[in-house]
């Protein structure tokens, strides 16, 4: 999208120079010269979206699915550890677990799993 911000606004441009062009020559007044304008604005930066394949809703499909995602996976996870109270997966999220933390049903008091996991999001997210 913004590889394509040059060439939108040099077709603006040129765009804005024939629409004034064509409303003297019809006597369009400024409102109906900006709607015609808006208009072939829209209907070109369309096509430039659908000649480089790059739409703008693209950019946001990975977090529409990746929100809901993480959603569910933390409450799964929570409902484990926390919901499960003397049952079996509850014990063994109290005594498995590695390095730093041995139990699993414990809050991280370092922090670090909390940061990391957002971090690694995050650097998806950007990437």
């Amino acid at each position: 999208l913004e590889n394509l911000q040059p060439e939108i606004k040099g077709l603006a441009e040129r765009l804005r120079y024939e629409v004034s062009v064509r409303g003297k020559q019809l006597g369009w007044s400024e409102k109906v010269a900006r709607l015609q304008f808006n208009k072939n604005l829209r209907r070109i930066v369309s096509e430039l979206y659908v000649r480089d394949n790059c739409h703008p809703f693209k950019a946001t499909l990975l977090v529409w699915v990746q929100v809901p995602m993480w959603l569910c996976v933390s409450l799964a996870l929570c409902n484990c550890s926390v919901g499960a109270v003397g049952s079996e997966v509850q014990e063994q999220f109290s005594s498995g677990g590695a390095l730093w933390f041995t139990d699993l049903t414990a809050p991280d008091s370092t922090w670090i799993l909390p940061v990391s996991l957002g971090l690694v999001n995050l650097l998806i997210v950007e990437v």
